[in-house]
Formats: structure tokens, sequence, C-alpha cells
């Protein structure tokens, strides 16, 4: 590959990187304002804005003008779709559906550009292919990683689900209500459902009714065993049912699921690994064990 191909690719690449960190990169916390000390001093804002790193001052207006654009011209319905999957993800710390846009703006540009690079270096149909697949995969790149995290989400959700309706259980049948156990599990553990509990505490504090709270609550997580506990307390509440026997039925049902979720990952394994196994093991395994034989066969004959 030429100098100049190189250098431009490396610069390509290096950009990426650092639009990246702008996007996703860890933020430092708000500087703070005495005000009870503006009398005594002299506050110059532009020096403040200038000892700001380069974040801040220029990437993120830039990726903030880059994300309205990229929603003017974005559909409607695609749109409602991205803040659905941010919306799943648990809608990460930085991130919103205009940031995101921009990402895939920017990725898929990069992408691009980097295609275009490689075409140039080497013209042929492959490298023609592989532009196209570095430019889609780059517009579609933060689509696919926000499914992942969705996935690993609900996945945490799942397998603690059993355990938090325990707490619930026992809480209940210590005297609590349901909304006081609630926001004591959501107080006393961590993680995805203890952070949707404690959101549910929440808007049922500010007025919202207990059942939309909770209804929004499994919208929100999109797992269907949180659902139907969920279904299974309204309805208690609507018949009278005592609360502490539902939670307790709904607990061994989710620990059956979850035994035979786990069996079902398990009955997988050997179709997962069967492909890695012909294709990496099995031939390194017949270069062992029969190279040896074949030399000395060939230096026989």
């Amino acid at each position: 590959m030429d100098t100049p191909l190189l250098l431009g690719a490396l610069a390509v690449v290096s950009g990426a990187i650092v639009l990246w960190w702008a996007v996703a990169g860890s933020r430092g916390a708000p500087a703070t304002l005495d005000l009870g000390r503006l009398g005594e001093h002299h506050y110059d804002l532009h020096a403040a804005g200038l000892q700001q790193s380069v974040g801040p001052r220029a990437l993120q207006p830039m990726l903030g003008r880059i994300g309205r654009y990229a929603h003017r011209y974005t559909p409607h319905g695609r749109y409602a779709a991205l803040e659905r999957r941010l919306l799943l993800a648990g809608t990460p710390r930085g991130w919103t559906a205009e940031r995101v846009l921009a990402l895939k703006v920017l990725a898929g540009s990069v992408g691009a550009v980097l295609g275009a690079l490689y075409v140039i270096g080497s013209p042929s149909t492959s490298t023609i292919a592989a532009a196209l697949f570095l430019a889609v995969g780059g517009f579609f790149g933060p689509d696919l990683v926000l499914r992942r995290i969705a996935e690993r989400r609900a996945s945490e959700i799942r397998r603690a689900l059993a355990d938090t309706i325990d707490q619930m259980v026992i809480g209940v049948k210590a005297g609590l209500g349901l909304d006081a156990a609630i926001a004591r599990v959501a107080r006393t553990t961590d993680g995805p459902l203890a952070d949707e509990l404690s959101r549910a505490v929440q808007d049922t504090r500010a007025g919202l009714p207990r059942t939309a709270a909770l209804l929004a609550l499994a919208d929100r997580a999109q797992v269907p065993e949180l659902r139907q506990v969920i279904v299974a307390l309204v309805q208690a509440e609507k018949l009278g049912v005592p609360l502490a026997r539902t939670l307790q039925v709904q607990a061994g049902e989710l620990r059956v699921k979850r035994r035979q979720y786990a069996e079902e990952q398990a009955q997988k394994l050997p179709v997962k690994i069967l492909f890695p196994m012909v294709l990496c093991i099995m031939p390194s395994l017949f270069i062992v064990v029969l190279g040896p034989a074949a030399i000395n066969i060939m230096d026989t004959l």
C-alpha cells in the first residue's frame, strides 16, 4: 500500500477514535459555582470555557448539530424505534437518540472513507464489496451495540427476578405494604431490575397509580417473566388475593423457568461447538496426529 494511502487510513481511524471518545467517553463532574462569593471575585466565563477540554468545547457541539440535522431527515417511525431501543438498553448515561444518530452518521462516513481508500489502493470486486460492508456496518453498528446491551440487560433482569421476588415476599410477610416492600428491595439491591423498581417507586410517589407504574415498568423492561409477575400482582390486588401468597407462587414458577432456561442453553451447547470443532480443532488434531505418519510414508516411498 502507498504511503499517502496508509497515512490517510491512519488519520481516518484516529478521527474515529476521537469521535467515539467524544460520544461515549467518561465525563468529569461539572464544576460548581459558589454563589455566596460572587461579590468577592470576578468570574470570566470566557476563560472558564477555554479551560474545558476539547470534547465539551468543540466535539460535543459538533455532534449535537449533526444529531439535530440527522433527526430532521429521519422518519418519525425510525426515530421512535431508536428511542425505544435506547429505553430497552436502559438509557445509558450520556446517550440520547440524537447522539446515536450522530454516531451512526459519523461511523458510516468513516467506514465509507476507509472503503474508498481501500478501493483506490487495490480496485477489484472484492474491495468494492468490502467498502460497502464497511460503510453499511459503520452506519448500523450502533444499532447492533444497543441491541446487544438490551439483550444483556434483559438477561440480568431475568436472572435477578426470582431472588428479588423472594425479598419482596419476606417484606410483605413482615408487615410491609407492597409499595414499601418494592422500595426496600430497590434500595437494598443493585442492577437493572433494582433501577427499574426504583423508577416505579418514584412514579408512584409522584402521583401515578401503582398499577400504571408497574405496567410501565413491564413495558420498559420487555421481559416476559417480569410482565407475568406484574399482571399477577395487578389481578391479585383487584380480586383481593393475599399478595404474599401470590408473590411466593410467582417466585416458585420463576425458579422453574430459570432452571428450564439453563437446561435449554446447556442442550444448545453441543450444536454451538460443532462448527468450531470441525473447522478449528479437528484439522489441528489431524495435523498433529497424522502429520508425522504422513511424512514417514512420504520418506519411505
